[in-house]
């Protein structure tokens, strides 16, 4: 089904979710990104949160920041040429989201953070890792790996999380049995802001901002990733989050990524490449993220 078929299929009446007050931050040298925050416990360890293709920080993580922020302080980027995120002419490359997430976080003055990657996310995590390793405490990865075989590329592009998310009837089902006042006592109400009435009418309208001809070099980045050369080398705590059923990913190329990563604990959600929109990826993912953090300090987690 095409995009505008799924679109047209989503019923009207499918509740916009509530999420985290968004705002512009300014990159030196590089331009301005669009960052959802929820800042978490006293002290809390910092997770950014890494998209996939054709996504947004809000369309990937709406089920994730309710349960992450009971633990981490919570940033989701969107990446460039995505939603909000940085606008530039220059070619989309992976290498330059790793940059981006990097110089987020020297704004922030966050000294490191547990990357947390869906799908193209996975990559953008490994490549800040690989280039700016002091950045990187740990890694969680979710429906991805450190390389794509000939064809996935085109699998993304009709199987894509948000592409698909933005007018499934499964999606739709699952925003009606989901709660919209998830924010948590840590979180003031002026966070929210006002959204379309309908969750089509949001995701569409995330989507209307995206610069095609950068989801386009995107789909090309990913089909010619591999990051078999260095992914052994990659010596934090690692969590592997596999997607059981993914179809786009499939578990063979997960597992693959978690054998290749020396300190990889692998943890399993039976559900395909839209895991995300599932109200139970949530804890799960926090689950994932936990896994990490103990090893980093057992005490505190």
């Amino acid at each position: 089904m095409s995009l505008l078929g799924t679109l047209r299929s989503t019923p009207e009446e499918v509740p916009t979710p509530d999420l985290p007050f968004g705002r512009r931050v300014e990159l030196p040298g590089r331009g301005t990104t669009f960052v959802r925050e929820v800042e978490g416990p006293p002290g809390a360890p910092t997770v950014v949160l890494l998209h996939g293709l054709s996504a947004s920080g809000g369309l990937n993580w709406f089920q994730a920041f309710r349960p992450l922020a009971e633990h981490f302080r919570v940033l989701a980027l969107d990446h460039r040429g995505h939603a909000r995120g940085l606008r530039t002419r220059k070619r989309f490359r992976l290498a330059d989201c790793a940059d981006d997430v990097a110089a987020l976080l020297d704004v922030e003055g966050i000294p490191n953070a547990i990357a947390v990657g869906y799908s193209m996310g996975g990559p953008i995590a490994q490549l800040l890792w690989h280039r700016h390793p002091d950045k990187v405490s740990g890694l969680v990865f979710c429906a991805t790996s450190d390389r794509f075989m000939p064809g996935r590329r085109e699998q993304l592009v009709v199987v894509t999380a948000m592409g698909v998310l933005a007018g499934t009837t499964r999606a739709g089902d699952l925003f009606a049995r989901t709660p919209v006042e998830w924010v948590t006592r840590r979180q003031r109400p002026s966070e929210l802001r006002p959204r379309p009435e309908s969750f089509r009418n949001w995701a569409r309208a995330e989507m209307r901002r995206h610069d095609w001809r950068m989801i386009a070099e995107a789909t090309q980045a990913i089909g010619t990733y591999d990051a078999g050369a260095w992914i052994r080398d990659i010596d934090v705590p690692s969590t592997v989050l596999v997607t059981t059923e993914d179809r786009a990913v499939p578990p063979i190329d997960q597992g693959r990524l978690a054998v290749n990563l020396p300190t990889a604990t692998i943890h399993r959600f039976p559900d395909g490449h839209l895991a995300c929109v599932n109200r139970s990826f949530g804890p799960a993912v926090t689950d994932a993220a936990l896994d990490v953090a103990r090893r980093l300090d057992p005490v505190r987690a």
